[in-house]
């Protein structure tokens, strides 16, 4: 039997509802000629080797070389992932993406002698570089360049490690392609008697359904496939554990923690203050699930009774353009010039929209600095949190927008750290907007519920990531194995400890820790914890504030990276070094727990 939502080919999806990528180049043929062009390109970093102690002019030159060619590069690199990513399994873009790919490599190892030749440079000629006007506009790229002295090797040895680039990826790429392209999940039977597909996309929308059977099918049927792939799996996420520590030690970092925050000069302070914040307000969550279980009237609570409201009822569809307007309605603190530009990106060419066959699951937004800021989401109408998807993402586009128009290349591409702060900020301003516009009481109780489930999932479930992280790279690290029984034990002890005594665990969810995709690319996650609580205080700041709290937030909009993480923020309102934020957005879940137990 054909299931009744069976996913279009990428042939089949309608133009409109898919992304315009002539901003980057008008076709594949235009593509082509590109790369052609920029990949023989590429020897010309060969003519500055052993010359950089020459004089500013020399240094000059060999930096606006690396700009122009690491900006073709960018953008060459955007336009193949975005197609790569309409369809995994599309063999002509795996293609495109994987000769960027080593090309992009290549010019990683063509260029590795800069750094380790620039430090080792004598002091006085370094300053005396620092100094000179024509090195200006390059002052801060060198500054933060004389950090990695202690960490960069010589010109032979940072040569290999460039040459690994490639390799080191392998196992991202293996979890990729198993978990997006070859496994199928099968299929279950929907409230209308329909079979349907059991997609990464259909999943979350499952888990939301009002029928217990079918979430728990749901649930059983999609944790079989990581069952039965559970030794690939802990292979791949292994290899990049080890990954991460072998590049650590190589660059003479005491832990691969220290090594993943050193780039934004963010303390371990940060990671560890998050951690305890959470871990002292787990009460707080397990009085909600304890909430949850009796608003419900269940016997006992499962991980897959928790992603469906509490008043199942009162769900509404949101078709794509009245999602918009939504959002754009939400985002009005944000001044009129934001909303224009939004919604001209929103309506055009920005948004792939939709599922189909092959599709990179999930949501992601890409910027770059010539193109336009693009975003995947893979949209259900029937499921609110894609419209706060939508607004997420929305977010780091702006971001990425307004960086790119008020830096240069060398200072536009902010970090990640900050960037979790813009996209969770416009969250916020959705919550609110449509909190206050709830006709009664049960329907603010329903977004009451849906804005504790994202705390619930983006500060304490992202720390419980950042924690099992931590924990599996300090194993590696100590030369313990990294085996499928190992994983599942830590992880478990973990779902013990953060959903709490009253709660079911049931023995297949210690198998999410092979199927979350950030966890191969590790110390990520902790950014979604810290940039929501950074972006509650700053939502109450703009949102309560005038002109001068808003001009403060568009200046962190627009500030790239033209200065340190924390600095941005700081300057924004907020300091996220102090526990006070964390401590502060907790407390907030507190009483929406509060509130929610009073209203139904």
């Amino acid at each position: 039997m054909t299931p009744a939502n069976a996913l279009p080919m990428r042939a089949e999806v309608a133009p409109a509802d898919c992304w315009d990528l002539t901003s980057l180049f008008a076709d594949d043929g235009q593509w082509e000629a590109a790369f052609r062009e920029w990949e023989p390109r590429l020897e010309e970093y060969a003519r500055f080797r052993g010359r950089l102690g020459d004089g500013a002019a020399t240094l000059l030159a060999c930096i606006e070389l690396d700009i122009e060619l690491d900006r073709v590069g960018e953008r060459l690199g955007t336009y193949a992932f975005l197609k790569h990513s309409e369809d995994l399994g599309e063999g002509r873009y795996q293609e495109m993406l994987a000769r960027y790919q080593s090309a992009a490599a290549r010019a990683g190892e063509a260029a590795s002698f800069i750094r380790p030749e620039l430090l080792a440079l004598p002091e006085e000629t370094l300053q005396g570089y620092l100094a000179d006007p024509r090195l200006a506009p390059h002052r801060l790229t060198l500054e933060r360049l004389l950090r990695w002295r202690p960490h960069t090797l010589s010109p032979s040895e940072e040569r290999l490690l460039a040459m690994q680039a490639e390799m080191a990826q392998t196992a991202n790429q293996v979890f990729a392609r198993l978990n997006d392209v070859d496994l199928r999940f099968g299929t279950v039977e929907n409230e209308h008697g329909e079979r349907v597909e059991v997609s990464h996309a259909g999943f979350s929308a499952l888990l939301q359904s009002p029928r217990r059977e079918l979430r728990r099918a749901a649930f059983e049927t999609h944790y079989e496939q990581y069952d039965g792939h559970r030794n690939v799996l802990a292979a791949a996420l292994a290899g990049s554990v080890h990954r991460d520590v072998y590049y650590a030690r190589a660059r003479n970092f005491p832990s691969a923690l220290a090594a993943a925050l050193f780039p934004d000069r963010i303390p371990d302070t940060v990671y560890e203050n998050l951690i305890d914040s959470v871990r002292r307000h787990l009460p707080a969550l397990h009085r909600y699930y304890e909430v949850r279980r009796r608003k419900m009237g269940l016997k006992d609570i499962h991980h897959y009774d928790t992603y469906v409201p509490i008043l199942a009822d009162l769900s509404v569809r949101h078709p794509w353009d009245e999602a918009v307007e939504t959002v754009l309605a939400a985002l009005a603190p944000l001044g009129d010039e934001y909303l224009d530009v939004l919604r001209n990106g929103l309506e055009g060419g920005w948004c792939d929209r939709y599922e189909n066959r092959g599709k990179r699951s999930g949501a992601f937004s890409s910027g770059s600095f010539d193109g336009d800021p693009y975003i995947l989401m893979n949209y259900r109408e029937e499921v609110l949190d894609h419209v706060f998807t939508l607004a997420h993402e929305a977010g780091h586009s702006m971001h990425s927008y307004y960086s790119a128009r008020h830096q240069p290349y060398q200072y536009y591409q902010y970090t990640i750290f900050v960037a979790e702060v813009a996209s969770t900020f416009n969250e916020q301003l959705l919550a609110r907007h449509l909190m206050d516009r709830a006709d009664d009481d049960r329907q603010r109780a329903y977004l009451v519920n849906r804005q504790i489930d994202a705390m619930r999932a983006t500060i304490f479930r992202q720390t419980m990531f950042a924690e099992f992280e931590k924990i599996i790279h300090d194993l590696a690290e100590r030369h313990e194995p990294l085996s499928v029984d190992r994983f599942r034990l830590v992880y478990g002890e973990l779902l013990d400890a953060y959903f709490g005594p009253r709660f079911a665990i049931d023995e297949a969810l210690s198998l999410e820790c092979f199927r979350i995709p950030h966890f191969y690319h590790a110390f990520y996650v902790y950014k979604y914890a810290t940039g929501l609580s950074a972006a509650i205080a700053l939502a109450d700041r703009v949102a309560g504030g005038g002109q001068v709290e808003l001009d403060d937030y568009l200046g962190f909009l627009k500030g790239g990276c033209a200065k340190d993480p924390l600095d941005l923020l700081r300057d924004a309102g907020v300091d996220m070094e102090r526990p006070e934020p964390v401590d502060a957005a907790l407390d907030h879940f507190g009483r929406l727990v509060d509130e929610l137990d009073r209203l139904i």
